[in-house]
């Protein structure tokens, strides 16, 4: 019913590459995830005005970049204008915002695994999905093992597999679900993924058999990541992922 169990390893994902290092969802981010040890990547991808996808989590561009307004109301020509790191550091006030296409180009030259948040800005889930998912396949090796499809809404996991059924999806849950798998199932995910916070001894011993891999997001103290794994998470989430692998 699932297909193959993706291993995670080491079972700590880059959470918008090392976001205490560089600017979020930056090649800059990226990079430093890779040098500090990092072999899985998660971004989130969201579309421009003209239909660029691009890495970004919020709907609007004003916390991470110096643009104002919603990610959606720019063409890709103008975002490609703004400053999106001087917020972090002033060493990094060159930085711009990098689009799906660099960071796949990056993924197959430092051979790291990805999963690829689908994050429309409202209305647009189809038109996101689609288009970051024609995007992905057009240019992702195809002798790298394709990247993770994730989500918090069903709807955008259900068009993605229509559009690449081979391709592994992942479900994201906020709040506790006593019925997850009937949702995962629905999904046909190949893994789930939960807020640490809804993690209780009682529900870890549930998730224990579960028929995908559980992961849990975000996590950056060593000693829970531990708590988690030894309690059968196979991977966390987290912005401090170099601190994390040396523990």
């Amino acid at each position: 019913m699932y297909p193959a169990k993706i291993e995670f390893f080491p079972p700590v994902v880059a959470h918008r590459g090392a976001p205490r290092r560089a600017p979020e969802n930056t090649l800059e981010s990226f990079i430093a995830a890779r040098d500090a040890g990092a072999k899985w990547i998660e971004t989130d991808v969201k579309l421009t005005s003209d239909g660029v996808p691009v890495l970004m989590h919020d709907d609007t561009l004003d916390r991470t970049t110096s643009g104002r307004g919603p990610v959606a109301s720019l063409a890709w020509k103008d975002l490609q204008l703004l400053d999106a790191g001087s917020w972090f550091s002033p060493s990094f006030s060159n930085t711009r915002v990098t689009s799906l296409a660099e960071l796949v180009a990056f993924c197959a030259a430092s051979d790291m695994r990805l999963i690829l948040e689908l994050k429309p800005s409202p209305g647009r889930t189809q038109a996101t999905v689609m288009v970051a998912l024609i995007e992905a396949a057009k240019l992702w090796p195809k002798d790298m093992p394709p990247p993770v499809i994730s989500s918090f809404h069903a709807d955008a996991l259900l068009i993605a597999a229509q559009l690449n059924p081979d391709w592994p999806r992942g479900l994201l849950l906020e709040e506790w679900q006593d019925d997850w798998i009937k949702t995962a199932t629905l999904t046909q995910a190949s893994t789930v993924t939960f807020k640490a916070d809804l993690l209780t001894p009682e529900r870890l011993e549930i998730l224990r058999d579960s028929p995908m891999p559980v992961l849990a997001y975000t996590i950056n103290d060593s000693a829970r990541a531990k708590e988690l794994m030894a309690a059968g998470i196979a991977a966390v989430y987290s912005d401090n992922v170099g601190e994390l692998l040396k523990k």
